[in-house]
């Protein structure tokens, strides 16, 4: 009998114990379900309500996947706490869902940031991973990753990055379907949404910041080409690419070739970093002293190949092959010897000289 009364009083204890109980914990895991429904909610909110889009029960339920019903036991919560207000059958954030859905906004595009740059992970698994942690970061945790990350103004789809300030304007840009044929045009945008069309996009070979011509387009296929390499995409694919005219930095790029395809010994002068380079990952750079202007030139190979070093500043450091790629430079050489020294590149290299300088 005393046996029975304690393994009760056990199983009791372990039922109902404060924030450690089954009953407790289940409680906090609901919670949490909740609150992460609330937040998406918030966050398809803000984007309809910044492309124009007016959001309706129907159209949050569609895209939360829930049912009528609970959509609508969600928005009765929502506005009880003053997140959101209903007018003329439309669904409206107040200030307070506003500050909260660019809080969740920020956390997502800081952590696809984190996760492209410092854990190196996989562009078309980013997405999924950044969803699961902005439910689970404080405000002070995130001033602190912001910071971490040397202040990052855009993720790797493009999209700018709430600061505590607000949301930036976006870049104004085109989708792909609607740019004219020859016409030079800078990647800011790759939509991951469905991720089907994204991972076609990767596997295409494109890029941020990649600049394109559109050479042929029909209701079968886009030919784009980078003065290099040639990509096909289906339209309902290339739709989900947005570009905008060449901006002045990459204008300034003319003749620049990677520093990755400067031969030991020849000086050279920094145009520009790449515009892809955000955050720590271009304060690590710049802390080397690579800024424009620079001259720096490789000193020493590897047998391997990478890392190679390069003089800059008086001092030896060494950079990898996919960092000396982002960094732009312009051969300081007389005519005769640029024109030895563009001869020893590669053909393709040529190649993608002369598109750009068109």
């Amino acid at each position: 009998m005393i046996t029975w009364l304690v393994g009760l009083a056990i199983f009791l204890l372990f039922l109902f114990l404060p924030r450690l109980g089954l009953l407790a914990l289940f409680q906090e895991q609901k919670k949490s379900k909740q609150r992460e429904l609330i937040e998406d909610a918030l966050k398809h909110l803000i984007d309809g309500e910044q492309g124009g889009d007016h959001i309706t029960l129907e159209s949050l339920a569609k895209a939360l996947n829930i049912k009528h019903q609970e959509a609508l036991r969600l928005i009765q919560s929502m506005e009880s706490q003053g997140l959101v207000e209903t007018r003329a059958e439309h669904i409206h954030l107040t200030a307070e869902g506003e500050r909260w859905a660019l809080h969740v906004v920020r956390a997502h595009r800081l952590w696809e940031r984190y996760l492209a740059d410092e854990a190196r992970m996989p562009l078309e698994n980013i997405h999924r991973e950044a969803h699961r942690r902005e439910h689970k970061i404080t405000s002070d945790e995130l001033d602190a990753l912001e910071a971490a990350l040397g202040y990052p103004t855009h993720d790797p789809h493009g999209d700018p990055i709430p600061t505590l300030q607000g949301a930036p304007p976006s870049v104004p840009s085109t989708p792909l379907t609607e740019w004219e044929i020859d016409s030079p045009a800078n990647i800011v945008h790759l939509e991951d949404e469905p991720i089907i069309a994204y991972q076609q996009i990767l596997a295409s070979g494109l890029q941020l910041g990649q600049t394109i011509r559109i050479l042929e387009k029909n209701s079968q296929r886009f030919v784009l080409s980078d003065g290099e390499n040639e990509y096909r995409l289906a339209p309902s694919i290339a739709s989900n690419v947005f570009v905008a005219p060449l901006p002045e930095e990459k204008r300034r790029l003319r003749d620049a070739i990677p520093l990755e395809m400067l031969p030991t010994g020849q000086q050279a002068h920094i145009v520009a970093l790449d515009e892809r380079v955000q955050g720590f990952t271009r304060r690590r750079l710049l802390d080397l002293g690579l800024t424009p202007g620079t001259k720096i030139y490789p000193e020493l190979g590897n047998f391997f190949g990478d890392p190679r070093a390069y003089r800059v500043r008086g001092t030896l450091i060494a950079l990898r092959k996919d960092q000396a790629a982002q960094v732009w430079v312009k051969p300081e050489a007389s005519e005769q010897a640029q024109i030895s020294f563009n001869r020893a590149l590669p053909d393709k290299t040529r190649i993608h000289r002369k598109a750009r300088r068109q």
